[in-house]
């Protein structure tokens, strides 16, 4: 038993630098895809929330728009969505696999259909009084959203945002099958088609211990600041 642990650790120590090297990647599309969901998606959510009927910005045509663009990006199968994507990235990025940058372009627009659902929704459980309080006093639009509603919901935000994280890091394995780098693409070069199950599943695991983690730390996060 001992021969088979200490065999198992001298293999993973062999394949800790391409390891390693593969959560840089996974931490680089994550990046990509965080930054986008909080600069367009929490727009894009909270846009959704104020255009909708009975709200202070209601535009039916706006609001249409906006949710059609979210129900196909979420809709549309992740995989077949990196492959549509590829002759866009590769004009744009001058190529369209083997490199983390490339494979966070479909990761980003995911990221941002995404988030902004759950922003909305965020928004949407808000209670009624917080705005007719912020009627009542006055407040303009970008001061109601600000100073009332983003701060009635931020411990629903973050949960919501907790939650897409777990998502982001399920797509970036994906990127994998197309040979987008990261933890994912690791698993399946040095593990599976190598029949290299040991290795397979030790990225398995890494990868469970950065979700559990996360979560935790959001989890946590939203706890301190709901104040309810």
């Amino acid at each position: 038993m001992s021969d088979i642990f200490n065999t198992y650790i001298e293999r993973v120590i062999e394949f800790w630098p391409s390891l390693l090297e593969s959560i840089g990647e996974t931490g680089i599309m994550m990046g990509f895809a965080m930054t986008a969901a909080i600069l367009l998606g929490l727009p894009l959510g909270t846009l959704l929330f104020l255009t909708a009927k009975g709200q202070p910005m209601q535009n039916v045509f706006i609001y249409q728009t906006a949710n059609a663009f979210v129900n196909i990006v979420r809709s549309f199968p992740f995989l077949l969505l990196v492959v549509a994507m590829q002759p866009f990235i590769r004009e744009v990025y001058g190529r369209a696999t083997g490199d983390p940058v490339a494979a966070s372009f479909p990761m980003m627009l995911i990221a941002i259909a995404l988030y902004a659902r759950f922003v909305q929704q965020s928004l949407l459980d808000v209670p009624k009084g917080v705005t007719e309080t912020a009627r009542s006093m006055g407040a303009s639009t970008p001061q109601y959203v600000t100073k009332f509603l983003y701060v009635e919901a931020r411990s629903s935000l973050i949960i919501g945002f907790t939650t897409a994280f777990v998502s982001f890091i399920s797509y970036s394995t994906i990127m994998g099958v197309v040979g987008g780098g990261g933890i994912g693409d690791f698993a399946i070069r040095y593990g599976y088609q190598r029949y290299e199950t040991d290795i397979m599943y030790t990225a398995i695991i890494v990868i469970i211990i950065i979700v559990q983690l996360l979560q935790w730390l959001g989890l946590k996060l939203a706890k301190k600041l709901d104040k309810r």
